[in-house]
């Protein structure tokens, strides 16, 4: 074993985050339709009802994430990319600073003060999400993906959607491809993931260490059982 093995204290813990009711005290995507009824921009009665009950298809990890991506930005596909941008702008000052809580920053915090690598993983798209990790401070951002159109982002998913075995994919081809990954000496050997939602079991497996974040029952239940470490971010 060389003095420079990566194998050894060289290698960086990697320090993966879900967002929605993990490090945000909410899900941006639902936010992101409540949002465009308070715009005027959708019907809010018929806007509302799907929003809700997508948002339930997920709870149950039953979810068509490419009927939901169409849906959530059904809505602004015509606009030009200035527009949705500063919708953007807006959405995230009105809907998802207030769900950034103190304590999630300042786990997020602790984990980028120890030097580790700070990866928020999620399956609501990047759109949405991308200024959202660069408030937090992430090194990057894993999402779904979507199709730009001259700048605009449209309502189709561009490549493998970030949900359920997809955020493993996901984030085995960015370790696999990254010369990053290699260089600090990333793995799942050496990791740990925070995540309130049983979809995220696929991930959860894989880890050095599952945490789980005010989760729900399924995963409360299988994190009792299985002795995994349990916190609150609300609190």
């Amino acid at each position: 074993m060389g003095l420079f093995d990566r194998s050894t204290s060289m290698s960086r813990k990697l320090a993966l985050f879900d967002l929605d009711n993990t490090l945000l005290a909410g899900d941006s995507d639902h936010a992101w339709g409540e949002f465009l009824i308070d715009k005027g921009l959708v019907d809010a009665e018929k806007h509302r009802a799907s929003n809700d009950a997508f948002y339930q298809s997920y709870v149950e990890a039953r979810l068509d994430i490419d009927a939901y991506v169409a849906f959530t930005m059904g809505p602004v596909v015509m606009l030009s990319a200035a527009e949705q941008c500063q919708l953007r702008e807006e959405y995230f000052d009105s809907k998802i600073r207030g769900l950034m809580s103190p304590a999630s920053i300042e786990l997020f915090d602790s984990h980028r003060n120890a030097g580790d690598y700070c990866l928020i993983i999620t399956a609501t798209n990047s759109f949405l999400t991308s200024p959202i990790a660069a408030a937090y401070g992430a090194d990057l951002l894993i999402a779904t993906d979507l199709h730009y159109e001259d700048g605009r982002a449209t309502g189709r998913i561009k490549g493998t959607p970030c949900y359920q075995q997809g955020k493993v994919t996901r984030l085995q081809d960015w370790l696999a491809a990254s010369a990053l990954a290699e260089e600090d000496g990333l793995s799942l050997q050496n990791s740990i993931f925070y995540s309130d939602s049983s979809n995220d079991l696929p991930l959860l497996e894989k880890v050095s260490e599952a945490i789980a974040v005010d989760a729900d029952e399924k995963l409360e239940q299988i994190a009792c059982d299985r002795n995994w470490k349990r916190i609150s971010l609300r609190t």
